[in-house]
């Protein structure tokens, strides 16, 4: 697994009930570029009021179990078995990792991805509530750049990324970047050791994240 993403693969399948995996290579590849990223403004309101607890790495099988499950309008997804395996070894192994959005105690939102080198491959996200799939990318986004990396892979683009200043890009110019990235050693912990004067910009939002490690709360 940690190999194919190397070169610039990740795996999917047909759909949830479909055992078998096959290995995707996208001619056109999104990234969200990290000294880019845009933040609405009216989600730029919503992180004001703090509505989510944010944490990272506490529920991340129950993540992967949100991202595949139907919901109206989409009643199957990639996510299969065998798919929820492979990336719960990879979070055994501290290549992988998830953010989540709380709100009164219950998990409404989140997403998770894989960290390798300088570089995070985002896989999937969910909202429950309004908000909460965005505000976690927020989180992931300040994280990422607090902590050195230098490419953030969303695979593909969609209308959902749009307003957060997704691009797409060439193959060769994408192995060009993951190549860059790989090279280049980054801490996906890092912001949880801040201290509360530090500060994350981003898109005109400053973001400041405090608490225990691997459970904070975002603020702007």
């Amino acid at each position: 697994m940690l190999r194919a993403y190397q070169w610039g693969l990740f795996p999917m399948a047909e759909n949830r009930d479909d055992p078998t995996i096959f290995w995707v290579d996208p001619e056109l590849r999104g990234i969200l570029p990290l000294d880019g990223f845009h933040v609405p403004r009216k989600l730029r309101r919503t992180l004001r009021k703090t509505p989510f607890q944010i944490t990272v790495d506490r529920a991340y099988r129950d993540v992967i179990a949100a991202c595949a499950a139907p919901v109206p309008g989409r009643p199957s997804t990639w996510i299969n078995g065998e798919i929820a395996a492979l990336y719960g070894e990879l979070f055994d192994m501290d290549h992988a990792h998830s953010v989540e959005c709380w709100q009164d105690g219950r998990l409404v939102g989140g997403l998770y991805g894989v960290a390798l080198g300088g570089a995070f491959f985002g896989e999937s996200m969910y909202s429950r509530v309004r908000d909460a799939s965005k505000v976690a990318l927020v989180h992931l986004v300040a994280r990422l750049r607090h902590g050195g990396f230098r490419l953030l892979d969303t695979q593909f683009v969609t209308d959902h990324l749009h307003q957060f200043g997704v691009i797409e890009i060439q193959r060769d110019d994408y192995l060009q970047r993951l190549a860059e990235a790989l090279g280049h050693d980054a801490d996906f912990y890092s912001l949880d050791r801040a201290d509360g004067s530090d500060w994350t910009v981003i898109g005109g939002s400053p973001c400041a994240v405090s608490g225990e490690p691997q459970s904070s709360t975002i603020t702007s």
